[in-house]
């Protein structure tokens, strides 16, 4: 198992002592050495750097031929092939061993998405199995199901993160499972979800009925327009509309009702369901975020009320972008941080992204969390693993800035966004709050230390406001302004950018 303690045996025959023997413990080179024992003691020299101070040797039967070498606080790097190396005077020999090791890491995690496919997405996650483990889906009475789509990343350390989808249609068959298998020696988990029935996507009654009353008014008031009926006539009609109204007030407290019951099924079960963002809310501490001025790039520009960041608008209107971008104004990543920081608790805010019709492609932004201790300086890597948790608009492709950047399949590019950060369970999750669909999450994440809001910036015509009042929209910023005509642009450039224009 992953950080125990293991050990290599090899011994002699016919049976005989040992002790002044040279040993040897190595991979698939000689001079790849895990231990090596000579002229009665270690010899750490031609040891491997990422052995030395894990192992010794076990010299309690070294007269009966037989020796072992203890490695301690077992790593990913340690599996694989071994080979023990005994030599007296001319003669040797070598025996092969294979040490396997099993990390079971945590999870399966099994959550709701969301309506997908005429049915409920549902995704199984894992972190730190080693070696990649078998995930397997199935209903209530076992049958096996296959899994829509199945992902896994390797982290730094070579531990395995999978990540499993499977969209259950059947409204009959909410109960699935997940489970998580290592391969070599059968160790299993399991977690199980029940998806309540009124989660599955449905026809709205109260939509269809309030149609229906519309075409009805419709009818009469046609009827009524051209005068060609009798009293009676009419008489009949208004019945109807009265009936039509009565059937659509039942069915509008029908969905109430409906409504009602989803919300208290969402609440008790919120943490597993990645679904409508505006209930979300109200299982987080609202945050007023506001944005630290020390904290942001020369390249950005900070309101008074420190709500906005811009790019700072320093291209002349005649200039070629193209030209200009060669000055290295894109050669840093331009970011700022939130005022606020957060080791503990709940907490959301939301943030308007702005990208003019005019951005260009190398226009960017990404927005989230990140610690407080990351490295901002020049040409950083905004990622999971970096300790980045963001979403981020590249090449006008929306992705999560996982270790390997997921494009995600959007119905629409967000304008508005939640952030909700989820401290103690270690989650950050994105939100479209335009319609409360969902974007993505960071899920199953340890935190150490504070986190604060981040947001950077790339290039003109884009700006980021944070949305202190979630009813009103932000007003521009900066205040659109018309730029001075410049007739030659090469002027602007420094002097060094000159020279790079074509002629």
């Amino acid at each position: 198992m992953l950080g125990a303690d293991t050990m290599l045996p090899c011994r002699v025959s016919p049976v005989m002592s040992v002790e002044n023997m040279e040993l040897r413990w190595f991979r698939s080179q000689f001079s790849e050495a895990v231990y090596v024992y000579q002229d009665g003691r270690e010899q750490v020299g031609e040891q491997l750097v990422d052995f030395k101070g894990r192992t010794e040797l076990v010299k309690d039967y070294m007269t009966e031929g037989r020796a072992a070498v203890k490695i301690y606080s077992l790593q990913v790097s340690d599996n694989g092939i071994y080979k023990c190396f005994f030599k007296k005077g001319n003669d040797f020999e070598e025996a092969i061993l294979e040490l396997k090791v099993i990390g079971l890491g945590s999870g399966p995690h099994v959550r709701m998405v969301g309506p997908e496919e005429e049915g409920i997405k549902v995704t199984c996650t894992g972190k730190g199995w080693f070696p990649k483990p078998e995930v397997q889906w199935e209903d209530e009475i076992g049958t096996r199901i296959h899994s829509q789509s199945e992902d896994e990343t390797p982290d730094d350390d070579g531990l395995f993160h999978i990540e499993a989808s499977l969209i259950v249609r059947d409204s009959s068959k909410r109960t699935v499972s997940c489970s998580m298998k290592n391969p070599f020696f059968g160790e299993e988990r399991v977690e199980t979800i029940s998806i309540p029935e009124p989660f599955f996507p449905r026809t709205n009654p109260w939509k269809a009925a309030f149609v229906v009353t519309l075409l009805m008014l419709g009818i009469v008031m046609g009827a009524v327009g051209v005068l060609v009926r009798g009293h009676q006539e009419k008489k009949k009609r208004l019945s109807e509309v009265e009936k039509e109204k009565e059937d659509d007030c039942k069915a509008k407290e029908s969905f109430k009702t409906e409504l009602a019951t989803r919300k208290e099924l969402y609440d008790h079960d919120w943490e597993k369901a990645h679904l409508y963002g505006d209930w979300r809310k109200e299982h987080f501490n609202a945050v007023a975020v506001s944005l630290d001025p020390e904290s942001a790039h020369a390249n950005l520009n900070i309101s008074e009320n420190r709500s906005h960041v811009s790019w700072k608008d320093n291209i002349p209107q005649d200039c070629d972008p193209q030209a200009y971008q060669r000055q290295g104004e894109y050669e840093t990543i331009s970011s700022v941080l939130g005022q606020d920081s957060f080791e503990n608790g709940r907490h959301f805010w939301e943030v308007e992204v702005n990208m003019g019709k005019g951005s260009l492609p190398e226009c960017r932004w990404a927005l989230g969390v990140c610690s407080v201790t990351v490295n901002r300086k020049g040409w950083f890597v905004e990622a999971s693993e970096k300790n980045f948790w963001v979403v981020a608009c590249i090449e006008r492709e929306i992705k999560a800035l996982t270790s390997s950047p997921v494009s995600l399949s959007l119905r629409e590019h967000p304008r508005r966004i939640g952030v909700f950060l989820d401290w103690d369970a270690g989650d950050v999750s994105f939100y479209n709050m335009s319609d409360g669909s969902h974007i993505y999450s960071f899920t199953g994440i340890t935190f150490c230390g504070a986190l604060c809001p981040y947001f950077s910036l790339q290039g003109p015509d884009t700006t980021i406001c944070l949305a202190s009042d979630p009813t009103k929209e932000c007003p521009d910023y900066p205040p659109k302004t018309s730029l001075p005509h410049v007739t030659n642009c090469d002027q602007n450039l420094p002097q060094e950018a000159t020279s790079l224009l074509p002629q």
